[in-house]
């Protein structure tokens, strides 16, 4: 009997999650029921991680009080600090990002309690504390110190002023701010899939949030945006250079990395058949940031590349494709674009770990054995 094997699990529903869809009518990824684009409109970070815990937006008031919780939390604690400052600073900043999650479930008060009030509660601080350490790592490898958190600022503000020591431009937070709401959430891919797994085994939150983060460090999940930023240096950014040089250098480079079938990251997705739903509302911000630091060749590489890609492939961009050249023009270091991806995503992980936990069975599907028949030696 020949064995229906799927690879990758296309195509394979293992669950059921009310925590997000891509509506096939409208092409749109729903939060909740919410469309993505509309919240990354309207609402604060804040007010969407409310929504995918508790699936319901918040009223002032619970927003006014969680916004109160992130607050008082977003410190580095001194144990992480020190847990980081061992890491050599050549590693990859996802190594940073595991390593602390893992040191921040260590010392929880909570770790080994998985009931709801608690897993919450592990959430929300992880949700709070994270965006320290990504802006710490950032620093010390730029040989800068630790800069404190700050209790005025909303998550946004406080990330940017804790990564490089100022207060951004308002148009670089909402730019911020839309990117952490469009990564927030994604269903089954593969490092919600992997938290879900753990999960299942009964394992603590912070357990499934560090696997999580080791599936979205690879170059097919989360590293794309990074990738999207090489594919950019290997071109050549020219400051000088107009929209319509940059766009032509980059319409040759993808014409010939697809003669000599080189893959190329930021483009096309899984689950969506008619493009990236997100992709629009990450453009505009990226638009924004272009018009804000005057950098029209960024805008020339990407519609060269876009361009290149759409007439020989049909191919259309994803997520990534937007936010890696947008995070560079605010200021990040490319290899800190997969940590700003798990700030957003914690959201999407914790959400889906709670939901794991409350309805859960043992994730352990069957494998078609294709090695040699019994045989003695």
């Amino acid at each position: 009997m020949t064995e229906d094997i799927k690879k990758g699990l296309a195509g394979v529903v293992v669950d059921y999650t009310a925590i997000s869809k891509v509506n096939p009518e409208t092409n749109s990824l729903l939060y909740r029921g919410y469309p993505v684009q509309d919240l990354a409109a309207a609402k604060s970070f804040e007010e969407v991680a409310l929504l995918l815990w508790n699936g319901e937006l918040p009223s002032e008031v619970e927003c006014s009080e969680f916004c109160a919780f992130e607050r008082a939390n977003r410190a580095l604690d001194s144990r992480v600090k020190a847990a980081i400052d061992l890491l050599p600073v050549d590693c990859h900043p996802m190594d940073t990002a595991r390593t602390a999650v893992s040191v921040i479930g260590a010392n929880h008060p909570l770790a080994s309690d998985s009931s709801p009030e608690a897993e919450l509660r592990k959430a929300k601080e992880l949700f709070a504390a994270f965006p320290a350490v990504v802006a710490y790592d950032q620093r010390r490898r730029r040989g800068l110190d630790l800069v404190e958190p700050r209790e005025d600022l909303n998550y946004a503000q406080n990330f940017l002023w804790m990564t490089f020591g100022e207060e951004a431009a308002e148009e670089v937070v909402d730019a911020f701010r839309v990117s952490m709401v469009l990564y927030a959430e994604h269903s089954f891919n593969a490092s919600t899939f992997a938290a879900r797994v753990i999960t299942s085994t009964l394992a603590d939150l912070h357990s499934a949030v560090t696997g999580a983060i080791g599936a979205l460090k690879g170059p097919l999940h989360g590293g794309a945006n990074e990738a999207v930023m090489h594919t950019f240096d290997e071109i050549g950014i020219d400051k000088n250079e107009s929209r319509e040089e940059a766009a032509a250098r980059a319409k040759a480079w993808m014409e010939k990395a697809l003669s000599e079938k080189k893959k190329v990251m930021g483009f096309g997705h899984r689950v969506y058949k008619h493009g990236d739903s997100r992709v629009p509302t990450m453009k505009a911000a990226l638009d924004r940031m272009i018009e804000y630091y005057s950098r029209d060749e960024i805008l020339g590489l990407y519609d060269g590349l876009q361009v290149a890609m759409d007439e020989a492939k049909g191919i259309q961009p994803n997520l990534d494709y937007p936010a890696g050249p947008t995070y560079h023009l605010m200021g990040f270091d490319t290899e800190m674009f997969t940590p700003l991806f798990i700030a957003a995503r914690i959201t999407g992980w914790t959400s889906h770990i709670m939901e794991q936990r409350a309805s859960n069975a043992l994730i352990r599907p069957l494998s078609a054995y294709n090695g040699p028949e019994q045989r003695s030696f």
